[in-house]
């Protein structure tokens, strides 16, 4: 008999700052933000993704397995295989705002410019 996870109504604040925390460290992951930036133009496999990040498929499905317990992917079986897409496509703002970051400090910009 396996018990039953009880999630609480809602998380507090201390809990969602944990969460953050977990999620920017797995953010802090070159892999990861690559496979996150592939999977948010379409649902992959594991054989693509290895492929496309030029990676061993055991260290692709162990990253997906890092990026599914936090979800921020989703893995739906179409025939054979497993295809992955993003859980929660708001991941993606994060990134892209981070990247947006990156390019303004990279070029000496100010916010804004």
């Amino acid at each position: 008999m396996s018990a039953k996870k009880i999630f609480p109504a809602q998380a507090t604040e201390q809990e969602q700052l944990a969460e953050a925390e977990q999620i920017f460290k797995l953010l802090s992951n070159p892999v990861r933000l690559k496979m996150l930036k592939l999977l948010e133009k379409s649902s992959l496999n594991v054989n693509q993704l290895a492929n496309s990040l030029q990676l061993e498929q055991s260290a692709v499905s162990h990253q997906l397995a890092i990026l599914r317990q936090h979800q921020l992917v989703v893995a739906q079986r179409q025939g054979k295989a497993n295809f992955y897409h993003l859980d929660d496509p708001h991941i993606i703002d994060i990134i892209d705002e981070g990247l947006a970051h990156a390019d303004h400090v990279i070029r000496g910009k100010l916010h804004g410019q």
